[in-house]
């Protein structure tokens, strides 16, 4: 049979890249980023009262997170990702329409509602479509990309943001922010999506007991590199996925659990992701605390918090050359990550701040692979439900990041709390160093000849 995907012209992939950097931009070009911490004390909030905020945040996002994966593998992954910004506008107009903290409450459910029906969606999604056009191996390039996008988004939001609030106040930033969300929905209708007919087999066919994807091609070849460099267990068998068919919302968040449970390598992959993505993600949080303890003036720190997500770009636009990291490469990845989140903050200087700059972009190439490689391990129906549940792992572990950072700092210091805090990348870095290599696997074998060297 002869495969027809790999010539399927440039302007389909360009049209699903655009749309995805679009969507990127425009879902972090909120003017509210900035400003909503002040907002809340400018309405007569508390420290505790917007502490408890952030809880309320951060528990939506593990209520909704799972199930709204697993509702992305029934219907339209595009239709969610139209919904989302649509329910995060409405948590955005609620806080400007009734500020108070009933309102601020449920605008951070909303927001987190809106936040788990993108999550697995848009990644599921992508795959799927780069898959079908042949092309799955640009997967983290795309991504690294589309991540960068966003923290453009979120930069633009910060030069805009003061001139907004100057000239027409806080309904105005909240306007903004809304009109932002819209033209996002706008932009997510014009994602391609191709699903397969209700029925049809999800599993790859089988040529000499190897199984290949319907584009002819396989998948985790496309990150063998990747996937060598981080630990993980073969499949037991060399059976293919679970035929999953055509299953209902309930069936499929059963399925992507199994998957999650029964298969190592793809287990290990969502725990990666959770422990890459977490540390640093909790970590940016704190960073104006720490450019506030280097001495410098208020109206420094978000210069030092530019210079940071400037890192963060580069690391996202790296992920092409990234995906051609061995083992060892991405042990040290990830002890870049560690020695620049750690050195850049116990020198109390503006000058770590270059230091952090380079292990946030590290960290955020080391995320654009993880994800990879779990979509590459991925199989059956249930993409975004798994993907789901390493967004929830991920979630799970930042709420416990913020009360040992919390504990740390009360004790010993924000410098010292956020050093330590970075330890885990070392740990895990040193861990991929000093493991052994797996037992090597006959040829014969499908797990070896379906998912490469681990």
């Amino acid at each position: 049979m002869i495969h027809l995907a790999s010539r399927v012209p440039d302007p389909a992939v360009r049209r699903l890249t655009a749309t995805l950097y679009g969507y990127a931009f425009l879902s972090d070009l909120v003017l509210l980023y900035p400003l909503y911490v002040v907002f809340f004390a400018d309405t007569g909030l508390s420290v505790g009262q917007i502490s408890s905020l952030f809880v309320i945040w951060s528990a939506a996002g593990i209520l909704f997170e799972v199930p709204s994966g697993a509702w992305a593998d029934v219907v339209s992954r595009r239709l969610l990702l139209c919904l989302a910004p649509l329910v995060t506008a409405a948590g955005f107009a609620l806080w400007v329409l009734l500020p108070s903290y009933p309102a601020f409450a449920v605008g951070f459910l909303l927001w987190g509602a809106g936040g788990a029906l993108v999550s697995g969606a848009l990644e599921a999604l992508v795959w799927t479509e780069l898959d079908r056009l042949g092309v799955v191996g640009r997967y983290a390039r795309v991504l690294g990309r589309a991540r960068t996008a966003g923290v453009l988004g979120v930069v633009v939001s910060g030069v805009l943001a003061g001139p907004v609030l100057a000239v027409g106040g806080y309904p105005a930033v909240g306007a903004a922010s809304v009109l932002a969300c819209l033209l996002a929905t706008i932009v997510a209708a014009r994602f391609p999506e191709h699903r397969p007919p209700a029925g049809a087999p999800v599993d790859a066919p089988v040529q000499a007991g190897v199984p290949v994807p319907a584009s002819g091609h396989d998948p985790a070849a496309a990150v063998r590199p990747v996937a060598a460099a981080m630990p993980g267990d073969r499949e037991p068998d060399g059976s293919p996925a679970d035929d999953e068919g055509d299953l209902g919302w309930w069936d499929t968040l059963r399925a992507g659990v199994t998957q999650v449970r029964t298969r190592p390598p793809v287990r290990s992959a969502v725990l990666l992701v959770a422990v890459v993505a977490a540390d640093w993600g909790a970590l940016d949080e704190y960073s104006p605390l720490l450019a506030l303890d280097t001495g410098v003036r208020a109206e420094v720190v978000p210069l030092l918090l530019l210079l940071l997500w400037a890192g963060v770009t580069v690391g996202g636009l790296l992920a092409g050359v990234g995906e051609r990291l061995g083992r060892r490469g991405y042990a040290a990845l990830l002890g870049v990550v560690g020695v620049g989140l750690a050195g850049g903050a116990l020198t109390g200087r503006p000058a770590g701040f270059v230091l952090l700059a380079l292990g946030f972009g590290a960290a955020q190439l080391a995320t654009v692979l993880a994800d990879a490689r779990l979509q590459a391990r991925i199989t059956g129906n249930s993409r975004a439900t798994v993907t789901s549940l390493a967004g929830m792992a991920t979630d799970l572990l930042i709420i416990g990041t913020y009360a040992g950072y919390g504990l740390l700092a009360t004790a010993v210091g924000n410098a010292v709390a956020f050093a330590v805090t970075a330890g885990p990348y070392l740990v895990l870095g040193l861990m991929l160093l000093t493991r052994r290599r797996p037992t090597v696997v006959p040829a014969s074998s499908t797990a070896a000849a379906a998912h490469g060297p681990r």
